[in-house]
């Protein structure tokens, strides 16, 4: 190929596009609300939003017309909007806010519940203002799921009034912005606070459970009792039922905190194949050192019959109330350690028992996941899973609102998901290895504040999926995958990963470009990166990330390349490997071309721009082990 020819060719190209578009974006001053439901929405979490639509409750909405985005963009909660609007590289993605409309409640009658939920008496009349000219009641009562509401008003009376009967101060909208901005912390500041947080929690459970195996023995099946049915029965609480080796008969419900240990495998607790094996209903109840089978092989019920009101009614039914080899209902800080599952069902269900570990446990599932269900099994509250080992079977980890669970140091071969996340936050999932699997790790329902950190997923279709809002990826390797990571959420952080000899390095998979991905190697991919249609995004804060050795050079010596890499386009991506790269990449008319695609949106291409790639490889001493290092 002939640089030349490709210059002649950009220039004609330049003055094609120059005349077709004007430079100024424009608004028309007469834009009005959209219907809500056709923006692309951020804001409170899905789990929020369900339930405020199940209670009837109001959350206070926003919408946000920008210079350099073609979508209108509503949130949920017009406090994270104004958060949003005050975080550093909004403007940089998504241009300059040219209209703000929100919640206009003057004329709705809102009011709050007994709990201080907000809530539209007049739902009808909730109508719509611009920002400029709305007046914000904070630091009221009010709430939603989410938390503390932001109230707006079109008329000053009504948010007067509001706030002499609810309580909060009434204020204007640049003020607002003032507010949320200095409340805010940068990313890596929420990285550290929720992985701190998590980790300290968890190690206080895995603490607090660890009594559970030191109990007294009372009773000794065999020796003191005839049955595990009996022992059970003639122990008193917060002691310990001993199993000597053998097999033992068990389709139980126990309702008072124990413990049932074996002494390892040679203790084997058999049912009858039908149900649950060992149902537990107390707070601190323990499994130890014994393995169990006799599962039922029910992994879920029949939903036909549900009548209960609860949006979730029917997952909690059709998950949470299937066979499993243990069952803990309301039992808080309960233990399982050392177990050894063989189920075609689940292996453990918790549902309403925070604080429960699993440990050093295994279970092993069905060869085809479709006859399968779920190693282990949260729902509605943070338990930790840690050292387990979960091969076979539909998914590792399930969660359903299980917010602030805690998944490390385990491994999952041969599964649909490995961890499945719905409708959780504020989980972290850590330091695991994934082999085979449909998905390493993936993050459903728009929740907010994972952290996936350190994980290895090798040999999957997908190795990291995420979606939802402000979370994080983290220190993890992704090699060997059809798709190493696919980033489905939005305003979060994507840092220091390895993804290397995937089919599909990274897929920014979400039309909004709100996220920082930095400081990853992305190496040795068939296709390094991928993107959706929409705008740019712009893959770069200060630094970039490391792409192999390209064409370049560092003047300064920071260690980023003087020139832009653009993974995405059609001159990178069609002349990395040709002669005279480096010259084409640095010539005038693509200089051109770049510099006018900064400053006409609608020259630019939908796809990914790194402004400063490394020098240097993140972990050098990772990809030297996986022999990549070429782009």
């Amino acid at each position: 190929m002939y640089v030349k020819y490709v210059l002649g060719g950009l220039l004609a190209v330049l003055v094609v596009m120059a005349t077709g578009f004007a430079v100024t974006p424009t608004l028309d001053q007469r834009v009005s609300p959209v219907s809500f439901d056709e923006t692309l929405t951020l804001g409170l979490t899905g789990v929020d939003v369900q339930e405020a639509q199940d209670e009837g409750y109001s959350i206070p909405q926003a919408e946000v017309f920008y210079s350099q985005y073609q979508y209108v963009i509503g949130y949920y909660g017009v406090g994270q909007a104004a958060d949003h609007l005050s975080e550093r590289g909004t403007n940089q993605q998504f241009g300059r806010p040219l209209a703000v409309f929100v919640t206009d409640y003057a004329n709705a009658d809102p009011a709050l519940t007994s709990d201080d939920y907000l809530v539209a008496r007049n739902e009808i009349d909730v109508g719509w203002v611009s920002a400029r000219n709305a007046h914000f009641v904070v630091d009221s009562r009010a709430r939603t799921p989410g938390g503390a509401a932001v109230v707006p008003f079109g008329s000053e009376a009504a948010a007067q009034s509001f706030a002499s009967e609810y309580g909060g101060t009434v204020v204007g909208w640049n003020e607002l912005l003032s507010r949320t901005g200095r409340q805010g912390a940068d990313a890596e500041q929420r990285l550290d606070a929720i992985v701190t947080n998590r980790t300290a929690w968890a190690d206080e459970q895995v603490s607090e459970t660890e009594t559970l195996d030191d109990r007294p023995v009372s009773v000794v099946v065999g020796e003191d009792a005839p049955t595990l049915a009996a022992a059970i029965e003639q122990a008193p609480p917060n002691t310990t039922v001993e199993l000597p080796a053998g097999t033992y008969d068990a389709n139980l419900t126990v309702r008072k905190p124990v413990t049932i240990s074996g002494v390892g495998n040679e203790t084997h607790v058999e049912g009858p194949g039908t149900g649950t094996v060992l149902n537990f209903r107390a707070p601190r109840s323990a499994v130890t050192d014994l393995q169990i089978s006799g599962v039922g092989p029910n992994g879920s019920r029949s939903i036909a019959d549900v009548g209960d009101d609860e949006w979730d009614a029917r997952i909690r039914v059709a998950y949470g109330s299937g066979d499993s080899a243990i069952r803990f209902d309301n039992a808080t800080g309960s233990l399982v350690s050392g177990v050894h599952v063989d189920t075609q069902a689940t292996g453990v269900i918790m549902r309403n028992s925070p604080g429960t570990v699993v440990r050093d446990t295994t279970v092993r599932g069905s060869e085809e996941w479709a006859d399968g269900f779920m190693g282990v099994l949260a729902m509605y509250d943070p338990v930790v899973v840690q050292n387990t080992s979960i091969h076979g079977g539909r998914d590792g980890v399930y969660t359903h609102r299980a917010e602030g669970i805690v998944v490390r140091d385990s491994r999952m071969v041969d599964l649909r998901y490995g961890v499945h996340e719905m409708y959780t936050s504020g989980a972290l999932v850590a330091n695991n290895t994934m082999r085979e699997t449909n998905a390493g790790v993936i993050v459903m329902t728009r929740p907010r504040g994972n952290v996936l950190l350190g994980n290895d997923v090798r040999r999957s279709d997908i190795g990291l999926s995420v979606a939802g809002t402000s979370s994080f990826i983290v220190d993890n390797v992704a090699v060997n995958n059809e798709i190493g990571i696919s980033i489905g959420a939005t305003r979060s952080l994507a840092r220091e990963n390895v993804v290397v000899r995937n089919g599909l390095g990274i897929r920014a998979d979400t039309l909004m470009p709100s996220n920082e991905v930095i400081e990853n190697d992305i190496v040795d991919n068939e296709v390094q990166v991928g993107a959706v249609r929409g705008p740019v995004r712009i893959w770069t804060d200060e630094r970039g990330n490391y792409w192999g050795p390209l064409p370049g050079r560092d003047e300064d010596g920071d260690g980023t390349l003087d020139t832009a890499h653009h993974p995405t386009g059609d001159i990178e991506g069609a002349l990395l490997e040709a002669d005279g790269v480096l010259t084409l990449r640095e010539s005038p008319a693509v200089g051109m071309l770049r510099t006018l695609q900064d400053a006409v949106p609608g020259l630019r291409e939908s796809g990914i721009v790194d402004n400063a790639p490394l020098v240097e490889p993140t972990h050098p001493q990772t990809l030297a082990k996986l022999n990549a290092t070429h782009p």
